[in-house]
């Protein structure tokens, strides 16, 4: 078993008090899976806040309570060797009853915590519900049904359980979480977004949604997904829109867990640095990657909404971007996502589109088309050029050509070079780096305009030109102002 040095620090704490204290949980249970716990789960006999607080004077950090339960508590170390996370619950009825009191059996086990050291540890685990049988056979299998409508959001967490470890969620556990999949809607938005966060999360996160799906929660967690199913798409497309989505969510997966030199992902273009990128915090604690995960199941979502069929066969989404931004929006705010997690995703949803749009088939973008694009997509342009990919890829399937997926890729490097992205966390770096050639005042004294929006349009039609390389002179931008304003352009 691998517990981190932590638990031996906390064993010595609790040897200079009286009562009982057990590893609990994830910390057990990760332990026994040969898994380094990111967190501890603790039960202790005393009051959890006076522990929390104890553990955190005594081991550098601050604590607190955790939920309006005053039994349990949480202390945040950060000033030793391990940091993170150890929550903390006052023992009520005895270890062994409060263990029949939790979600899942592999959860529902118990060590006590000056026996983390032993020899034989698996003799002295408190296993009154068979976790260890069941973490030895791969099966997630509620305590007991209690457990589930005591708290649904355990419904979401018995999925996660098992596409995380590589389970089977056992036969009569999977029909009581469906039986009771409506219960979530009941369930505070914040933690239903979490548990549906660390699922993104898991490098397997298409297997997750399906297992959600499968069990009846995904369309009630996200029921504007309900609509998706079976809307048919152009023959380009060899999934509906749901299976799209979900399939997206894959290739997002794929492109940053599948390297090997067979794989069609072996042409993807990458820059520098791009692990860290995607591992940077968007916000309410989830990285960059799980939020392109989110964006990739989300960037269709408009799709049912506006579906149209012409005469001659041909369907259609028409304006489906920026009516998806609405929705992404829309299901963001519902979640309690953060303002800037808001924005990141419903950027993403408007602009998926845009780099395929750049230019003709088979030809590469412009330097205007690349300005303008690094302009308008801002923050999430890098993000949104694997959001594209994935998206072209779950179209494709199948049916995916070598020559095709060879010039996709072609385009999304020449964005990605242009866009300064070797070496640089943010794509507008080059942008932002051009040099003033005129100022709004230059503009006005040499041609004797009133202060407007206008010189701001005139302003950014320089810069694009700068951008384009068509000037490079205050002169020249002068000139290129001049001729805008006889030819009836933005100062017309």
């Amino acid at each position: 078993m691998r517990f981190p040095s932590l638990v031996k620090e906390l064993a010595e704490f609790f040897r200079s008090r009286s009562g009982e204290a057990y590893l609990v949980g994830g910390a057990v249970r990760d332990a026994l899976l040969g898994h380094e716990p990111e967190d501890i789960d603790l039960a202790v006999s005393e009051d959890a806040y006076t522990v929390a607080c104890s553990i955190a004077d005594t081991l550098g950090g601050h604590c607190f309570r955790l939920h309006e339960d005053p039994q349990i508590a949480r202390a945040v170390l950060s000033g030793g060797e391990w940091s993170g996370n150890v929550d903390i619950v006052t023992i009520q009825d005895g270890i062994e009853r409060d263990m029949l009191r939790r979600d899942f059996t592999v959860n529902a086990m118990a060590l006590p915590i000056d026996a983390a050291s032993s020899v034989d540890i698996d003799a002295q685990i408190l296993d009154g519900c068979g976790g260890l049988a069941d973490l030895r056979s791969g099966i997630i299998r509620m305590v007991s049904i209690g457990a589930l409508d005591e708290d649904c959001v355990r419904l979401m967490r018995g999925a996660r359980l098992a596409v995380q470890f590589g389970f089977s969620l056992e036969s009569e556990t999977a029909a009581s979480i469906s039986a009771r999949a409506s219960l979530i809607s009941d369930a505070s938005q914040e933690r239903v977004r979490d548990e549906l966060m660390r699922i993104l999360r898991m490098p397997d996160a298409r297997a997750g949604i399906r297992l959600l799906d499968e069990l009846g929660l995904l369309c009630r967690i996200l029921p504007e997904l309900a609509e998706a199913k079976g809307v048919t798409q152009p023959k380009e497309h060899y999934w509906d829109v749901f299976d799209h989505l979900v399939e997206a969510v894959g290739w997002v997966d794929a492109m940053f867990h599948d390297d090997t030199d067979e794989s069609v992902l072996s042409m993807m273009p990458r820059f520098e640095g791009l692990s860290d990128y995607y591992g940077g915090e968007v916000g309410v604690g989830f990285d960059r990657l799980t939020y392109l995960k989110l964006a990739a199941l989300l960037h269709d979502i408009a799709k049912p909404a506006t579906k149209t069929i012409e005469a001659s066969g041909r369907i259609r989404f028409l304006g489906h971007h920026t009516e998806g931004e609405v929705i992404a929006r829309e299901i963001m705010k519902r979640l309690r996502f953060g303002r800037r997690g808001v924005d990141h995703v419903a950027g993403m949803v408007r602009y998926h589109l845009r780099p395929r749009q750049m230019a003709e088939k088979g030809k590469l973008p412009t330097k205007r088309a690349l300005y303008r694009y690094y302009r308008d997509v801002g923050d999430v342009a890098l993000d949104t050029l694997y959001l594209n990919t994935a998206d072209y890829l779950a179209a494709r399937g199948p049916m995916l050509e070598q020559e095709d997926w060879k010039g996709h890729c072609d385009l999304i490097r020449h964005i990605l070079k242009a866009g300064n992205a070797t070496g640089s966390r943010n794509s507008r770096d080059s942008v932002k780096s051009l040099p003033k050639l005129v100022s709004g005042y230059d503009i006005i004294d040499r041609f004797a305009l009133a202060p407007g929006r206008t010189i701001g349009e005139l302003l950014e039609e320089v810069k694009e030109a700068q951008a384009s390389g068509e000037v490079s002179t205050r002169e020249q931008a002068l000139e290129l102002v001049r001729t805008s304003l006889e030819r009836g352009g933005n100062g017309a």
